[in-house]
């Protein structure tokens, strides 16, 4: 009898053993296997959520199945304390490892609200846009110029999130004063700036701010930015450059930069400002005739006067020879490049070709001839209402 009720003892404990090991292998299975998700969401953790509501959250939304073998997990692998506050994106198809690693990996949100205060030339404006997590773009919420308009209630409505991200994007071509003027009305910031940066001194790019960041610390970053990008490109010049000096070379990238805004042509403008340096020809170009007209605070807004090309100005490159004192605008990392690798041509002249590109040329003749065609389309667009004429 005892040695029967030993015997079932024994098989009763081996099929529990058995059972366990099962719950525990479709435990596994489970919690690394792809999950429940068809579509990509945006999850959202709030500040000092549990690890146990933001389970039963991610169950209730389909991210996953089990919040019990979620937190198991979590507690398993030592990351049960490390959620971080913010959105993520959580794609179809993700693991409940996967899904904990992205909300316990820190750093900026993956998904959800941006503001991208974004500096152009002719204006600053604010864009609000939100991840769509099915597509994985950015769609824009609302667009307004914090000069001229009243601020959105669109805007108003979510400005006080949390996890709200920023960003401040410089355009290629703005001047230090444009992009002093413009951080002054980014509502996000603060601070004070004590002085416009010299000219040609902030590098064009995206910049990732935290709400309530310094101004002066984030022109402090965009020069750190574009003092690496000019130490790296004029390292890597090539020879021959008539120009001796890093600051030199800043100059000219500015004024290819404010010739031209397609990407490819910014060598062979860059050749033939250096092939009319190296024969001693004065760079006549409009860009630098306007900054010493404007200092770089603001736009024209008008075309040239003859006047103005004749008055003698430091930055009056038809009337002066060599370079100008300093830079006309801030140079992206492209037209740096193209300055300290230009094209190998043996252009002197370009002009406007109506397709927003230009015509280049060899002798005077041809470069008449381009003018010609140049004449003829302005002319065609001009009975078409159409502007926008670009100098020679």
């Amino acid at each position: 009898m005892w040695r029967s009720i030993a015997s079932n003892a024994l098989t009763l404990f081996i099929v529990i053993l058995v059972v366990a090991a099962g719950v525990l292998a479709w435990g596994r299975e489970t919690y690394k296997g792809p999950g429940p998700l068809a579509e990509a969401i945006c999850f959202r953790v709030e500040r000092g959520a549990s690890l146990s509501a933001v389970s039963r959250s991610l169950e209730e939304q389909g991210a996953i199945s089990d919040a019990r073998i979620f937190r198991i997990g979590a507690d398993y692998s030592d990351k049960a304390a490390g959620l971080k506050f913010g959105s993520y994106l959580l794609s179809p198809g993700s693991s409940m490892v996967e899904v904990l690693d992205a909300l316990t990996a820190g750093g900026q949100s993956t998904c959800g609200r941006e503001v991208n205060f974004r500096i152009g030339v002719n204006a600053a404006d604010v864009v609000l846009r939100q991840l769509d997590p099915t597509t994985n773009r950015y769609e824009e919420v609302v667009k307004f110029d914090p000069a001229t308009e009243a601020v959105p209630a669109a805007y108003l409505d979510v400005a006080e999130e949390p996890d709200l991200r920023y960003r401040v994007t410089l355009a290629e071509g703005v001047t230090s004063w444009q992009v002093v003027e413009a951080l002054k009305r980014a509502d996000f910031l603060s601070g004070e700036v004590a002085a416009v940066p010299p000219e040609g001194s902030l590098a064009p790019d995206s910049y990732e701010v935290e709400k309530g960041s310094d101004r002066a610390g984030l022109i402090a970053r965009m020069t750190e930015a574009q003092t690496a990008v000019l130490a790296e490109l004029w390292a890597a010049r090539v020879e021959g450059l008539p120009y001796d000096t890093p600051e030199e070379a800043l100059i000219m990238a500015s004024i290819v930069e404010k010739e031209t805004g397609i990407a490819d042509e910014r060598p062979q403008v860059a050749s033939v400002f250096v092939n009319r340096l190296d024969r001693g020809m004065r760079l006549q170009t409009d860009p630098t005739v306007i900054y010493g007209i404007t200092n770089g605070e603001g736009v024209l807004g008008r075309g040239l006067r003859q006047s103005e090309l004749r008055r003698e100005t430091p930055y009056n490159t038809y009337v002066i020879d060599g370079l100008p004192p300093t830079p006309v605008a801030n140079p992206g990392r492209l037209s740096i490049e193209a300055a300290l690798n230009p094209a190998t041509t043996n252009f002197v002249f370009f002009v406007a070709d109506g397709t927003g590109g230009h015509a280049f040329a060899e002798t005077l003749e041809q470069h008449n001839e381009n003018v010609a065609r140049w004449r003829e389309i302005e002319a065609q667009q001009g009975q078409e209402g159409s502007t926008g004429v670009q100098g020679e």
